[in-house]
């Protein structure tokens, strides 16, 4: 018995099922899941470009007759949905499974939506485990169901699933053999004349997967009555059963294709059925098209956010007791770029200049927030060049701020590139700033096409970034370092100086500070502070401000030496601790 998250306890079934090529792009809550993959003997895992390009290795992999895991987040299913629809045609070969990590309550996610729907668009079996020990059992039992029904099966979790350990009864690796690929064009080429009867294949396939559904072991039934009935999946079932310890519930552990002839049954035998899912509409809305009769619940359920055992006992007008208020004068802790971020003295240019920025995903997202307040937009990955170049076309002729495009090393291999690609072909004008800090920050410090770090250390290639910009086509280019405040801003100036008819790109290149973790002789402010407040317009968490006599202060115990709050300072009031000072322990 080990306790392991649900993230951990997927690898670990993947891996005692055989499983020996893992394929992913790192995203929270799914991260950990290939990590900790990778960590086993007999396997390959890779860090993709995207999802998309993992799906298509996944596939190619499993036409090879291997047993493949492919992980992601719910945004990136987004991405590799036009592989995955595709992909319930042709089948598989050796078993394929898919971990779809949903966040609801968007903890580290742009936006809050349910894999669900993907399954049933696609006519993927989908099984939903509530606890880690769950995930091992549902994710080594999917391969075989996959070869079985001849299709990718998905794994779907939620935060609280991937994120949460619990006590798991861990199993041997079985000895898989892989099989052997067969040259079949009219079962892996989807060409109309051949996607045409294969859609009669998956059809086929949907009614054996829908007569499976009503006899599936992952599907239990928990009768403690006939007064109140409740049917429900995933982590809701862990908050449902505290909520609720009365009623009996039918916990889903395949929620797609739903087992008809189970529900009718269950809803038979109570007087009232209730369906209680988070985020989502999903499980209501086909529990219902199945002919069940639903109650509405006597007071509303949350439909966004997660859910909680106090959440559900107030749909059903339970009391709950009151819970302690935080103290009205605890100062809030919004989150804020490291100290020594190479991100920072950018966002602080494009703050200065007021340019319009169009954002992406990454950890520079927080340049959105105050004091920095430099980024207008962000709608996915790739985005950022995309919306820049919409911004173009829409202003031109008028006067208007400089546009700017912001984006991450990693993101801009994951989706950004084909961006620059249309916008180069196109010949758009503006600027693109490339914040190459050295690897994937947001999630974890996972490696990428233009860092060469593979996610097993492998020998590999780090792609020259500056060489792929000016194979594009685009001249304008140039590497800055983000620490040296007075290169960032020149080169903003020259960059945005006449954007109408050229296309400008930066490439902002300096370690992440997490990465190797150096502390310099920490900073400090002397008697000359002015209390002009400058410095802390930079946002750095290791610099506050008196709130009496605005006098600025820097935490030795934060800073890390990093000088970007120096050079802002006019009055030279902002000083390094000599070497020789600090090696006393001064921190």
């Amino acid at each position: 018995m080990q306790l392991m998250s649900g993230n951990e306890a997927i690898a670990r079934g993947a891996w005692e099922a055989g499983a020996t090529i893992g394929v992913a792009y790192p995203g929270t809550p799914s991260t950990e899941t290939m990590e900790s993959f990778a960590t086993y003997e007999g396997v390959y895992a890779e860090w993709c470009t995207n999802e998309k390009v993992a799906v298509e290795v996944g596939v190619g992999a499993s036409a090879a007759g291997a047993r493949v895991l492919s992980t992601m987040k719910h945004v990136g299913v987004n991405v590799a949905a036009d592989p995955l629809f595709t992909a319930a045609y042709t089948g598989v070969n050796g078993g394929f499974v898919i971990l779809a990590a949903d966040d609801p309550g968007m903890y580290s996610s742009q936006n809050e939506q349910d894999s669900h729907y993907y399954a049933m668009a696609s006519h993927i079996p989908v099984l939903d485990p509530a606890d880690a020990a769950e995930a091992l059992a549902f994710t080594r039992s999917a391969y075989e169901l996959s070869e079985r029904f001849d299709v990718p099966f998905m794994i779907r979790s939620t935060v609280r699933v991937s994120h949460t350990k619990t006590p798991v009864e861990v199993g041997e690796r079985i000895d898989y053999t892989p099989k052997e690929y067969e040259k079949d064009a009219s079962k892996w080429v989807m060409m109309p004349a051949f996607a045409k009867p294969r859609r009669k294949v998956q059809l086929k396939r949907i009614q054996e997967l829908q007569q499976w559904a009503e006899e599936c072991p992952f599907n239990v039934v928990h009768m403690k009555g006939t007064q109140r009935g409740v049917i429900c999946c995933g982590a809701v079932y862990q908050h449902v059963v505290e909520a609720l310890p009365d009623a009996s519930v039918f916990k889903l552990g395949l929620t797609w294709p739903l087992p008809k002839a189970a529900l009718e049954k269950f809803s038979a035998a109570v007087e009232e059925v209730y369906v209680i899912e988070e985020g989502s509409e999903y499980l209501t809305v086909q529990v219902a098209s199945l002919g069940i009769a639903l109650n509405e619940f006597p007071c509303d359920l949350p439909r966004d956010g997660e859910l909680s055992p106090g959440l559900i006992k107030r749909a059903f007008g339970i009391e709950v007791p009151a819970h302690i208020e935080s103290p009205d004068d605890v100062p809030g802790r919004p989150p804020a770029l490291c100290a020594g971020c190479p991100h920072r003295l950018v966002f602080k240019e494009l703050s200065r200049i007021k340019a319009i920025v169009t954002g992406d995903i990454g950890c520079y997202t927080l340049g959105t927030l105050p004091p920095l307040s430099a980024m207008d937009t962000c709608l996915d990955m790739g985005a950022s060049i995309s919306m820049s170049h919409g911004f173009e076309l829409a202003l031109a002729g008028r006067e208007h701020r400089p546009v700017v495009a912001v984006i991450g090393d990693s993101t801009f291999g994951h989706s950004g590139l084909s961006s620059l690609i249309t916008t180069v072909y196109n010949h758009g004008a503006g600027t693109v700033c490339i914040l190459d800090n050295r690897t994937t920050a947001m999630t974890g410090r996972q490696g990428n096409p233009f860092n060469g770090v593979t996610l097993q250390n492998r020998t590999s290639r780090e792609l020259d970034l500056l060489g792929v910009i000016k194979a594009l086509g685009v001249e304008n280019v140039c590497q800055i370092d983000p620490h040296d405040a007075k290169a960032v801003r020149e080169a903003l100036r020259v960059a945005t100086k006449d954007q109408s008819d050229e296309l400008s790109v930066i490439v902002f290149k300096a370690p992440c500070v997490l990465l190797h973790r150096e502390r310099k002789p920490y900073y400090f402010v002397n008697a000359d502070c002015r209390s002009c407040g400058v410095c802390t317009t930079l946002g750095c968490p290791a610099l506050s401000k008196d709130v009496e006599s605005g006098l600025a202060s820097i935490d030795p115990v934060m800073c890390i030496g990093c000088g970007q709050c120096a050079q802002y300072c006019s009055f030279s009031a902002i000083e390094q601790i000599p070497a020789s000072s600090a090696k006393g322990g001064a921190r």
